[in-house]
C-alpha cells in the first residue's frame, strides 16, 4: 500500500490540532488547573503561548513534548487528546 501525503489538507491537519487542543482544555478544565499553573508545571514561562496552543491561535501547537508533560500532569493517558481524530485509511486506497 502506498499513501500519498501531499493528498493531506490544511483543513485536515488543522481539525487535528484543534481537537488535541480541545481535548487537552477538556482535560485541564475538569482537573480545574489554571492555563498559568499548567503552563509552568510543563515549563513554559509563558501563559500567552499556552493559551495560543490552546486556541490554536497565531498558528501555534504543542509539541509531543508538552503532550507527554501535560499528560504527567494531568494525570491522563496521552491517547485521551487524540480522542476523536480518525487515521485509519480504507483498505482499497
Amino acid at each position: 500500500m502506498n499513501l500519498d501525503f501531499s493528498k493531506f489538507s490544511s483543513e485536515e491537519i488543522d481539525h487535528f490540532y484543534t481537537v488535541v487542543s480541545k481535548n487537552i482544555r477538556k482535560h485541564r478544565e475538569a482537573k480545574n488547573i489554571k492555563q498559568l499553573d499548567l503552563a509552568l508545571d510543563i515549563d513554559i514561562k509563558s501563559v500567552a503561548f499556552f493559551s495560543n496552543c490552546e486556541t490554536g491561535k497565531y498558528n501555534k501547537h504543542f509539541n509531543l513534548e508538552h503532550l507527554y508533560k501535560i499528560s504527567k500532569v494531568l494525570n491522563v493517558d496521552i491517547k485521551d487528546f487524540f480522542d476523536g481524530i480518525e487515521t485509519s485509511t480504507p483498505q482499497n486506497q
